[in-house]
């Protein structure tokens, strides 16, 4: 049966009581405490016994739907360095990192993470570049 594992961890959480200490109060198990909470699911009876100890309606418990997996496209943006950029030894003024993320960012394009150099040259290649990489979720 699912319960709504976020309410659950929000009410333990508002009273300061770890895993244990709702296991102790709500008569439960601390390994049913924990699958409520990371799986979201459990017995009509440990619903009822929760519903109990937070003193709330035990409809307030009910789990959400199925999540569906939500699919993602990837891309990266090469972002060209003026030769000894990262060395400090660069006359040439850093790019404008802020402005080519934002462009990516209007459209739908979210930032995972940004490769430099001595991070790229360690995968066995020589580089000049930075590299971003993005995400954004694919539309069904």
């Amino acid at each position: 049966m699912k319960i709504n594992s976020t309410l659950v961890l929000q009410l333990r959480n508002a009273r300061s009581w770890s895993q244990e200490e709702l296991a102790t109060a709500a008569g439960l198990n601390l390994r049913t405490i924990q699958r409520i909470e990371k799986e979201a699911t459990g017995s009509l009876q440990s619903k009822k016994a929760l519903a109990s100890v937070f003193e709330i309606d035990i409809k307030a418990l009910e789990g959400k739907g199925t999540l569906a997996m939500i699919k993602h496209e990837y891309k990266s943006v090469n972002i060209a360095l003026k030769r000894g950029f990262m060395s400090g030894l660069a006359s040439a003024p850093l790019p404008n990192i802020e402005k080519i993320l934002n462009e990516e960012g209007k459209h739908g394009w979210r930032l995972i993470q940004i490769l430099t150099p001595d991070a790229l040259s360690s995968w066995g290649k020589s580089t000049e570049n930075m590299v971003a990489l993005f995400e954004r979720p694919v539309p069904e």
